[in-house]
């Protein structure tokens, strides 16, 4: 279930009652005469079924709702109603498949702004894949896809081209385009002084290293493995199901292969570099074809399932 907390002005109060009552899927119906200060006006609460909720928003948002007052929405864990119960069994489709665009929307606008704590997470994440590339170590390739948080943008590129957000297409295309320029550029950086202190040797990038020469060998598999990955992404995203984002980090070489491409750079291997380059794009791309393929088929999905029952109903009580 989830929980909405409407403010709205006091004239406009019964036409938000009406369209929390004429939502399938909602319960717990609240007023709140005159308890709204800043914005002032009143509050009504209400819970909305998950698979519910995104048609609820989607009308208080047409109302102007979000502008004249506020809408605020909080998962609930648990609720032990049976209201609550009848409300979720009359909404159409399943929670678990259940997409908040609007949620979605916020999500992915936060992760894909180019802030200087993203760049920091990026070039750190690149920096330890270059110290896995030139070890040719496995754990520090995979804890450095962990820490990478390029998975924020590219989602953002999906969310945009699906909800034709112009906006948000550019604004996670610099994220992601910026990110890994600075990145990459520290990346090169760090491998120098690494290699002033002894550390990095040429010999350790001309070695065989059989643990992470895939890095820089791209082929369809690469890509293949990339779309996977951006279709579980983009349905941890749109499930709330996050813990399977790691699980989604650690199966791209987007952070290695951007690493590899710096230091082999610095060492004037173009080879690796161009090689390590086509993994990265294979990976940007097989993701976000892979999310924008995820969204439209949910998008169509629920488009079919709303249609079966009608997503209307006469206004009840609340209880």
């Amino acid at each position: 279930m989830l929980h909405l907390r409407v403010i709205c002005p006091s004239d406009r109060t019964d036409e938000v009652v009406r369209l929390v009552e004429e939502t399938v899927g909602t319960t717990h119906l609240a007023v709140l005469t005159g308890a709204a200060r800043k914005p002032s006006g009143d509050i009504v609460l209400c819970d909305v079924a998950r698979e519910a909720g995104d048609v609820l928003l989607a009308r208080l948002r047409a109302a102007g709702l979000d502008r004249s007052g506020s809408i605020a929405v909080e998962n609930v864990d648990l609720t032990l109603s049976r209201s609550a119960d009848a409300a979720e069994e009359a909404a159409p489709g399943e929670a678990a498949d259940a997409v908040l665009w609007e949620h979605l929307a916020e999500a992915t606008h936060e992760e894909s702004t180019l802030s200087a704590t993203y760049v920091a997470f990026l070039a750190v994440a690149t920096m330890l894949a270059a110290c896995g590339v030139m070890l040719d170590n496995a754990i520090l390739i995979v804890g450095a896809m962990a820490v990478g948080p390029e998975f924020g943008p590219l989602a953002g590129i999906s969310t945009a081209l699906v909800q034709r957000a112009p906006a948000l297409v550019w604004r996670s295309l610099t994220a992601l385009v910026v990110g890994f320029a600075a990145a990459m550029l520290l990346t090169a950086g760090f491998s120098g002084l690494m290699a002033w202190c002894g550390l990095f040797e040429r010999s350790m990038v001309e070695a065989d290293r059989p643990n992470t020469a895939f890095i820089w060998q791209p082929d369809w598999m690469s890509f293949v493995v990339a779309f996977l990955a951006g279709i579980a992404g983009t349905l941890s995203l749109t499930s709330a199901k996050s813990g399977a984002l790691i699980g989604v980090a650690i199966s791209v070489t987007t952070v290695p292969a951007a690493a590899n491409a710096a230091v082999a750079f610095s060492y004037q291997d173009y080879a690796q570099t161009w090689g390590s380059t086509g993994q990265l794009f294979a990976n940007l791309g097989g993701i976000v074809l892979a999310g924008t393929l995820t969204l439209l088929a949910q998008k169509l999905f629920w488009a079919v399932v709303r249609r079966r029952p009608s997503a209307t109903r006469r206004p009840r009580r609340a209880g």
